[in-house]
């Protein structure tokens, strides 16, 4: 019987250590600002979930973790990247959007940190209460064959909304939420004093992802917001960090996506037969991860978005 128990447990002890995810290195993009970029493609057994880019501020009292990531075992990761730069607690952790690949990581942090403050626009908190939160869950298992179980959604409880902002050792984060964007729940943040903006899934560079919550006109006006905004470095929600380039990139994929469409159904193409034109038009894009998966769904929600237009 002994035997049994310790088999057992060893059993069980290669199965936990088989979830935890490799590390990933912290790439540093301002003074005391860093980006784990993650791999491109959707949640998979081979990524574990893993494929957003979680940003993580250390400042003087602590360190403010945005996204940290689909599961408890990328937030464990993530946490480790901070602890070979600092043993400062982290003192706030913010999810830009309801899709749980980018903050179902916070349980990682609820755990270590209790008294750190859990913020997100409201729109994301009502969803994730609603129902969004055991959906997602669900979804990450599921694409990953069970990589991601044993995580629990903390939900934030601090609602931040345009215009909202906080001060926290010596750093300053303001908050945009430009409305009907990517999901509807979205924020993006700007560390002031880093010239940063994390743009949270309102911009993907080198990687096409789903549009089925977002709009293209509230999505391409996110985009203006960020333009305008000016800073030195801009990180998107997947893919690489850079300068300005990343986020005019996208808002070109969805204006000229957007406008095609628009064009082609008042001669009154079906959207089957708009996909040749519209991807002819997109040549530039053809390299990024993911396009030839989602440009055709892009074509069907455009169409539906600008009939409905014509009516407002």
């Amino acid at each position: 019987m002994k035997w049994l128990m310790f088999l057992l447990l060893v059993l069980n002890s290669n199965f936990l250590a088989a979830k935890e995810l490799p590390d990933y290195k912290a790439d540093k993009i301002a003074a005391d600002t860093y980006v784990i970029h993650g791999p491109a493609g959707m949640p998979s057994p081979q990524n574990q979930g893993f494929m957003n880019n979680p940003v993580f501020v250390l400042t003087s009292e602590g360190v403010v973790v945005i996204d940290p990531g689909s599961s408890l075992y990328t937030g464990r990761m993530v946490l480790r990247q901070i602890r070979k730069l600092t043993d400062r607690p982290v003192t706030h952790v913010l999810s830009t959007h309801i899709h749980g690949d980018h903050w179902l990581g916070n349980q990682a942090f609820k755990d270590l940190f209790p008294k750190a403050v859990f913020m997100a626009h409201p729109n994301m908190i009502t969803q994730a209460k609603a129902g969004a939160d055991k959906q997602w869950l669900d979804l990450m298992s599921t694409l990953t064959k069970g990589a991601t179980d044993g995580t629990t959604a903390v939900i934030p409880d601090i609602e931040v909304d345009e215009a909202a902002s906080f001060k926290t050792g010596g750093k300053t984060f303001r908050i945009l939420a430009p409305k009907r964007a990517h999901s509807g729940t979205d924020i993006m943040v700007h560390i002031v004093e880093e010239n940063v903006l994390a743009l949270g899934d309102n911009v993907f560079h080198k990687r096409i992802g789903r549009m089925d919550d977002a709009t293209f006109r509230g999505n391409i006006n996110a985009c203006d917001v960020a333009i305008k905004l000016g800073v030195k470095v801009y990180v998107p929600g997947h893919g690489p960090t850079g300068d300005v380039k990343v986020v005019k990139k996208f808002r070109t994929y969805l204006s000229t996506l957007y406008e095609t469409v628009k064009v082609l159904l008042d001669e009154g193409m079906s959207d089957y037969e708009m996909k040749p034109k519209v991807v002819a038009k997109l040549k530039a894009y053809h390299q990024w991860n993911g396009f030839h998966d989602q440009v055709g769904k892009h074509v069907s929600l455009a169409m539906l978005e600008a009939e409905k237009a014509g009516f407002e």
